[in-house]
C-alpha cells in the first residue's frame, strides 16, 4: 500500500482539480438558471426547465459517453479533461439551479416590493436584500451538491482519465490485491470529502447563529 500510495495522491489531485472546475461552472450555471426561473423570462424559462429535467434524469456516465464517444462522430473532438468538466458542470448546474431557486422562492415577495418602494432598483434589491438571504437558505443544499459532485467524479475513469477509481481498478487488475486497493480508495475519498463535510457543517451552524436561514 505504501509503495503505490503516490499513485492515489496524483489521482486525487486530478480528481479534485476537475471536480472543483466542474463545481465552479455548476454554480455559475445554477445561479443563471435560477434567476431566469425567478424572473420568469418567457422563452428562457422553458429552455431552463428542459435543461434541468434532461440533466437530472440522465446519469453522468451517459453524458460523458455522449461527449467522449458520440460527438466525435460529427467531428467535435473534446479532450478527456474537457469532457469531465463539461459533463460535471452540465449535471451539477441543474442541481445548483434547484438549490438557488428554493432559496429565492423562500424569500417573501413583499421584500422586493419594499425595496422598490424606498427607491432601490430591481438589481439593488436583488443584490443587497434578496440574494444574501436566499444564499444563506441555500447553503445546506449547495454543500450537499458539492459533496455529491465530487463523488460523481468516480466515473471519470470511463473516459480514460487516471482518477482515483481508475488507479484502484488498474492496481486490482495488475496485482489482484483487491482489499488493499479498495481500502486506499476509500481512504482517498474520505480525505477529500471529510474536510468539505466538516466545513459545510460549520458554515451551516454559523449561519443559524447569525439568524439566517431560519
Amino acid at each position: 500500500m505504501g509503495k503505490y500510495a503516490h499513485l492515489y495522491v496524483d489521482a486525487a489531485k486530478l480528481t479534485l482539480g476537475l471536480g472543483l472546475a466542474g463545481i465552479i461552472f455548476s454554480l455559475i450555471i445554477g445561479l443563471a438558471c435560477s434567476l431566469i426561473q425567478y424572473y420568469k423570462i418567457p422563452v428562457l424559462k422553458r429552455v431552463v426547465s428542459v435543461y434541468i429535467e434532461l440533466s437530472r434524469n440522465t446519469p453522468l456516465l451517459v453524458q460523458l459517453f455522449f461527449l467522449y464517444f458520440g460527438l466525435p462522430k460529427i467531428g467535435v473532438m473534446i479532450s478527456s479533461e474537457g469532457c469531465a468538466v463539461i459533463g460535471l458542470s452540465f449535471l451539477g448546474g441543474s442541481y445548483m439551479a434547484e438549490a438557488f431557486r428554493s432559496g429565492l422562492e423562500a424569500i417573501e415577495k413583499s421584500q422586493m416590493e419594499s425595496g422598490l418602494a424606498i427607491g432601490l432598483s430591481h438589481a439593488q434589491v436583488m443584490q443587497h436584500v434578496i440574494f444574501p438571504q436566499a444564499l444563506s437558505i441555500s447553503v445546506p443544499a449547495l454543500c450537499a451538491n458539492v459533496i455529491f459532485l465530487i463523488k460523481e467524479t468516480s466515473v471519470f475513469s470511463a473516459v480514460a482519465l487516471a482518477d482515483l477509481m481508475y488507479v484502484a481498478k488498474d492496481l486490482i487488475g495488475l496485482y489482484y490485491q483487491t482489499d488493499e486497493a479498495l481500502l486506499m480508495l476509500v481512504i482517498a475519498y474520505l480525505i477529500l470529502l471529510l474536510p468539505i463535510s466538516l466545513a459545510a457543517a460549520w458554515l451551516e451552524r454559523r449561519l443559524r447563529y447569525a439568524g439566517f436561514g431560519n
